[in-house]
Order: structure tokens, then C-alpha cells, then sequence
């Protein structure tokens, strides 16, 4: 399963975005049940590319997230590329069409 880094301030998340060319963000709550239920298929996922990294954010804990990010509601996962977003799913995620996103900009970043 994909390590993940918890990030606990906005230095932190600031950080991790831009020390990754491919740095993935899951915004949780901890009493969120889908956010619970999501994260371990999303950590799955993810081990399929080697140059993504996984961050991890609880909302709960860092509040301030929600207005760095726009982040309006969770589970959020986002995906940003050389410190941009590119990619952004929230609320309810269908891993099918998350891989076939995933695919397509990990191969053209990659080209």
C-alpha cells in the first residue's frame, strides 16, 4: 500500500506540493465514513505510479485547509503536477474513472 505523509500545517502541505513534481492530496474528517472507506482503495491505487506521493490532510485538525485549497467538502483528492492542480475529485469517487484520469496524465507527464 502506497506510504502516505501526514500533513499537519499549511507549511506542511505547501511543502509537500512543491518538494514532489507528482504530489497527491486526501483531505479526510475524522468522523467521516466514506473518507474512512476511500482512502485504503486510493492508497491501492496509487501504488500503480511510483512518482505519485501521497499526502494526507485532516480537516478536523487543519481547519485553514478548506480555504487553501477549496476544499467544500471531503473526501477530497487532488493531484497536482510541478505544484499545479490538476486533477480534482471530492465527495463521492468512482476509481474507474479516477484511473483512467490518472493514467492519461501520469503518461503524458512521463512522455
Amino acid at each position: 500500500m502506497k506510504d502516505m505523509e501526514n500533513l499537519t500545517t499549511i507549511y506542511d502541505v505547501d511543502r509537500f506540493i512543491n518538494s514532489h513534481n507528482l504530489s497527491f492530496i486526501y483531505v479526510s474528517r475524522e468522523n467521516c465514513g466514506v473518507c474512512h472507506a476511500v482512502l485504503p482503495r486510493l492508497r491501492e491505487l496509487l501504488d500503480h505510479y511510483k512518482d505519485i506521493h501521497l499526502g494526507f490532510v485532516d480537516a478536523s485538525q487543519l481547519e485553514e485547509i478548506a480555504a487553501k485549497l477549496s476544499v467544500f467538502t471531503v473526501p477530497a483528492l487532488l493531484l497536482f503536477i510541478e505544484g499545479k492542480e490538476y486533477l480534482r475529485e471530492a465527495r463521492f469517487v468512482h476509481f474507474d474513472e479516477l484511473k483512467i484520469k490518472l493514467d492519461s496524465l501520469y503518461e503524458l507527464y512521463n512522455e
